[in-house]
């Protein structure tokens, strides 16, 4: 099969061409639009033909907006369903210890790791069941119209929403240039989805 668009080799069954983005229907060769129609029936013979417009991948912006409300879910439901219950007691010391939460959670005291881990394991199971759910979207994501896929288009699988949000970890320690490169990559990918082989694409 090849692509409509570009003329590249597709592999059976995917939704995308690996090489131009261009959605794929079916069909080993571009079905031509019959000449006759006007511009304004072209779109009508364009969805009988099976013929969809390029994918368009989401950019950094729109996905920092995403990863934001995604945060603000999960800050609010693991405080209220994970830190306050743990640590309510240590939490008001801290009001009157003068230190910053900040240098108080990064403490390597076994009640402050227990829950640090429990909040990554939140973060993990959040991001990965939704991803690969049949929304292929996290909250975030799916308000503002975005998908996570594959290379080929197709729903991710548990394990490689898993692998690209731990990917995260290492998009973060070489000082978050992995998230930035999703602003200058060809599809938009960050490091973490290189690694993990998927695509954030943007829904019309």
């Amino acid at each position: 099969m090849f692509c409509s668009k570009c003329g590249a080799a597709v592999p059976e069954g995917a939704a995308f061409c690996n090489a131009c983005g261009q959605p794929v229907t079916g069909g080993s060769a571009p079905t031509p639009v019959p000449s006759g129609p006007s511009s304004s029936e072209l779109p009508s013979v364009w969805q009988t033909r099976g013929v969809q417009p390029p994918a368009h991948f989401a950019g950094f912006w729109l996905r920092l907006v995403a990863y934001i409300i995604d945060w603000a879910i999960l800050g609010f439901v693991t405080g209220i369903l994970i830190i306050l219950p743990l640590m309510g007691n240590t939490l008001r010391a801290l009001a009157t210890s003068g230190k910053s939460p900040f240098e108080f959670y990064m403490q390597m005291n076994s009640q402050i790791v227990a829950v640090r881990l429990l909040v990554l394991m939140a973060g993990w199971l959040y991001f990965a069941l939704l991803e690969s759910s049949p929304w292929q979207a996290t909250l975030g994501k799916k308000a503002l119209g975005l998908l996570v896929t594959d290379l080929a288009g197709r729903r991710v699988s548990f394990a490689r929403a898993s692998g690209r949000y731990f990917g995260k970890i290492v998009s973060a320690i070489i000082l978050f240039i992995g998230f930035l490169m999703a602003g200058f990559t060809e599809k938009k990918q960050a490091l973490h989805d290189i690694l993990a082989g998927c695509l954030v694409i943007r829904k019309l």
